[in-house]
């Protein structure tokens, strides 16, 4: 329905443009003329020599272009169709002039010449062209416009298919460390064992209840945070210490989830469990008009081999990043005995795909 609409809609402006310019040429041909008697032999001569003008732009954009570029092997056939129905749209224009125009809507008061006569051809050919080139140049732009979009969208669609992908991938990664850390407590028969798996089924619930909206509250974000490393150190007892310090000068800001637990994670996969004694992580978070800074510091083993600044966790949230935030600086620190990652993020320049 919007094509058709955009359809007329261009040949009214078409045909507004052509009826002025007509009843101008008639007003200096029949000087005698009332202004009356010009706009109606001008509108209705000017509907009638729309036919020849629409019919062949429609052949050649719908039909005559397509076969022309198509058929190689007879491209001389093609192009003579093409001037035969121009020829013949031609001859159109020309019968309304002489059979219905002039004798009918002027009154026999403009001098009639032959049907065929050349320099009268000349007329209908450009007037018939103009309209073609008209229409051609507006669909090759909307064409244009539209391949555009549907760019814009598919590079949309990659981009929502590659955030869910990455989100979606924090998740596995998180419940497999979360997993080694229970069974280590099962295989020790801890009693922390029953809240270990209590915290998990939290945790979870929270990956599949409210994860999936696109932004989520700060405050719940560092709760799970705090909810983790809680779970961690069920298992770490005495010889891991954890500082945890928080700020934050307003309750209302949000942030894409699960985006700071792979710093958590990588803390502890790539840092505590590669050492066996005493170890510490730092955790510092700070949001403060409406920046956020968050610094996470950990002891790093003897016998890492990895570069830790390329674990998978990291990569993914860098990458998660760039795609939903314009205005960020990661910074990885790897020193000989610690490993540092500092996050600056303005949280009110999220941007959604």
């Amino acid at each position: 329905m919007k094509r058709v609409s955009l359809h007329i809609l261009f040949w009214f402006c078409y045909y507004g443009q052509f009826a002025f310019t007509s009843f101008l040429f008639d007003k200096g041909s029949l000087p005698a003329w009332s202004t009356g008697q010009l706009l109606f032999a001008s509108l209705t001569a000017s509907l009638m020599y729309m036919l020849p003008q629409m019919l062949f732009p429609y052949y050649m954009i719908y039909y005559g272009i397509d076969k022309l570029l198509k058929r190689k092997r007879k491209t001389i056939i093609s192009a003579l169709e093409i001037v035969v129905v121009l020829f013949l749209c031609v001859v159109l224009d020309r019968c309304i002039t002489k059979y219905i125009a002039i004798p009918h809507l002027y009154n026999n008061e403009v001098k009639q010449t032959p049907l065929l006569e050349i320099k009268r051809l000349i007329f209908p050919v450009m007037y018939i062209g103009f309209a073609f080139g008209l229409m051609f140049a507006v669909k090759s732009v909307r064409n244009q416009l539209a391949a555009k979009e549907r760019e814009k969208n598919l590079i949309k669609e990659k981009l929502e298919t590659e955030l869910k992908f990455l989100r979606n991938q924090t998740n596995p990664h998180f419940l497999l460390n979360t997993l080694n850390n229970i069974y280590a407590l099962a295989r020790k028969k801890s009693n922390d064992t029953p809240e270990a798996v209590m915290r998990l089924s939290e945790l979870l619930r929270f990956m599949l209840y409210e994860s999936n909206a696109n932004l989520i509250k700060l405050n719940d974000e560092i709760k799970l945070l705090e909810d983790y490393l809680a779970l961690e150190t069920l298992r770490y007892n005495e010889r891991l210490t954890i500082s945890f310090q928080k700020e934050t000068d307003n309750d209302n800001y949000k942030i894409t989830p699960l985006l700071l637990m792979p710093f958590l994670e990588n803390a502890f996969t790539h840092g505590v469990s590669e050492t066996r004694f005493e170890s510490f992580i730092n955790v510092d978070i700070k949001a403060v008009t409406g920046w956020l800074e968050v610094e996470i510091e950990n002891t790093k083993g003897d016998s890492e081999k990895k570069d830790t600044a390329k674990a998978i966790g990291l990569i993914n949230v860098r990458r998660r990043l760039e795609l939903t935030y314009s205005e960020f600086k990661l910074d990885v620190q790897n020193n000989n005995d610690t490993f540092k990652i500092i996050l600056r993020l303005n949280l009110n320049s999220y941007v959604e795909i």
